[in-house]
């Protein structure tokens, strides 16, 4: 079966289960929205490609461990849908679209938003210890140690209520954490060492970075699906303002080498590589400086 229908799937099932007949209609409408129709799914692909990677040749171990890798995969991409919700608040960025619709809180109002949010994120943890079976410890530790305190994506948002921000610290939190716990998450599922992966999903989530700093200044809301030019709009952190646009294209170069180099050995090393380096390359193309002005 085809990787991203068997993703689908697995969240609709998810979803289905938060969102039953005994959920109030209005939240049941809204964990929907919030998680269908998905973007990319570049973080349950993740993990599910560095699983891969670690199980090539092994197809027993595969078979055996897939369950966990998909649970895993779904549970993070349930973890991310519930940061976009609040990160599009009015509290944080304000943003009326998300993946090309009104974002949660535009099409069902502030106080849904923020229980929506807080329901999928109980919600990944829920499928985790529904489903992943002997690796549910492992995998719920990665996954609440990126997302919560001190240096997951919670504490990433947090940043932006400091009056000074570590541009640094603040990325990594905020979008390096839960690229972490893929690639962990990955590993752990099939039975590696978890932390061994985390400097590849922290090099990885840098340059995923970098590449959305350079689509909001050089990119278009029509292919984005979201507004543009909002971190200078909410006075965030943003590695264009800080490096210039052609520094920070370096930058994302540099970021993909690391990443390269960070790749654990594993039976699928090089396959892994190539498709990270073609999922990364895909999110600048057709991205230049003169477009920054545009």
């Amino acid at each position: 079966m085809d990787i991203g229908l068997r993703l689908e799937q697995e969240l609709e099932q998810a979803v289905a289960h938060a969102a039953g007949n005994d959920c109030p209609p209005l939240l049941s409408q809204a964990l929907k929205h919030a998680v269908f129709p998905g973007g990319a799914r570049i973080r349950p692909r993740l993990v599910l490609a560095v699983s891969n990677a670690c199980a090539s040749g092994k197809a027993t171990a595969a078979t055996q461990n897939a369950t966990a890798a998909i649970t895993f995969a779904s549970a993070v991409e349930l973890l991310h849908c519930a940061s976009l919700v609040h990160d599009d608040l009015p509290c944080f960025d304000n943003s009326p679209l998300r993946r090309g619709k009104p974002s949660v809180h535009a099409a069902f109002g502030e106080r849904l938003a923020v229980l929506a949010g807080d329901a999928l994120i109980v919600l990944g943890f829920e499928w985790l210890a529904v489903k992943a079976g002997e690796r549910l410890a492992p995998l719920t530790r990665i996954l609440a140690s990126c997302v919560g305190g001190p240096s997951g994506i919670c504490a990433g948002q947090a940043w932006e209520c400091e009056r000074t921000i570590d541009i640094v610290r603040y990325q990594r939190a905020k979008t390096g954490a839960l690229f972490a716990a893929c690639t962990m998450g990955g590993a752990a599922s099939q039975g590696y060492e978890p932390f061994a992966w985390q400097k590849l999903g922290f090099a990885i989530g840098e340059a995923f970075q970098v590449a959305d700093d350079l689509r909001d200044v050089a990119g278009s809301a029509e292919k984005l699906g979201k507004p543009v030019h909002q971190d200078e709009v909410n006075h965030a952190p943003n590695f264009v303002a800080e490096l210039g646009f052609d520094g920070a294209m370096g930058h994302f170069e540099e970021l993909l080498a690391a990443a390269r180099e960070a790749i654990p050995d594993c039976p699928g090393r090089d396959a892994l590589a190539q498709q990270i380096e073609a999922v990364s390359r895909s999110l600048v193309t057709g991205l230049s400086a003169r477009t920054v002005a545009a």
